[in-house]
C-alpha cells in the first residue's frame, strides 16, 4: 500500500466514545435478554419481542454491536407480560413474526439439537398458529411496530429494525 508504518500497537481498534457506546450496548442487550431485568426496560433504545425461535437473541446482539441498546421479552401464552412492557414511552418496541410453518420448522430443529422429542405442544402445528395470533393481537393493542422474519436473515432483521428506530429518532422533536 506504500504507506509507513505507525508502530502503534493496537491502531485498528481504536478506544473512542463510540468503542464504549457498542460496549455498552452490549452489556446491556445481555443484561436484559429473554426478559431479564424488565425493570430496566425503559432504558434500552430497542425492545424486541416475539414468540419462540423468532431470531430475538441474536438480532439483539447485532443491533447491540450497532451502538443500539436492545432488550428482548419473549411473547408466551398464558404467561402475563411484565407491566413494565406495557407502559413503556422511550424505546422501540418490534414485535418479531414469523409463519407457523417456519417456527414449526426451525423449533422442530433446535428439540432435534437439545435431544428432547417429549414437546409436542412446542411444535404443534395449531399450538404455535395460536402462538402467533396471540403476538399480533398484544402487538395490536400496545400498537407496537410489526415486522415478519420469516425469510430474513438477522442481519436484514437488524437493518429493518435500524431503519425503523431511525426513523422513529428523526421524527422525534429535539430536545
Amino acid at each position: 500500500l506504500e504507506t509507513a508504518t505507525s508502530h502503534r500497537v493496537g491502531a485498528q481498534h481504536v478506544l473512542n466514545a463510540e468503542y464504549f457506546k457498542r460496549i455498552d450496548a452490549l452489556n446491556y442487550s445481555m443484561m436484559h435478554d429473554d426478559g431479564q431485568h424488565v425493570e430496566g426496560l425503559e432504558e434500552a433504545d430497542v425492545v424486541l419481542v416475539g414468540v419462540s425461535r423468532t431470531s430475538k437473541t441474536p438480532t439483539s446482539i447485532y443491533l447491540a454491536n450497532r451502538g443500539i441498546r436492545t432488550a428482548n421479552v419473549p411473547l408466551v401464552p398464558g404467561i402475563p407480560l411484565p407491566h413494565q412492557l406495557e407502559t413503556l414511552k422511550k424505546p422501540l418496541v418490534v414485535s418479531l413474526h414469523a409463519t407457523p410453518e417456519r417456527l414449526i420448522q426451525v423449533r422442530q430443529n433446535r428439540l432435534l439439537t437439545m435431544g428432547d422429542r417429549d414437546n409436542d405442544t412446542y411444535i404443534d402445528k395449531q399450538s404455535v398458529a395460536d402462538e402467533v395470533a396471540f403476538a399480533r393481537r398484544l402487538s395490536a393493542k400496545f400498537n407496537w411496530a410489526l415486522l415478519d422474519v420469516t425469510r430474513r436473515s438477522i442481519e436484514e432483521t437488524a437493518a429493518a429494525v435500524m431503519k425503523l428506530y431511525n426513523d422513529r429518532q428523526r421524527a422525534r422533536p429535539s430536545e
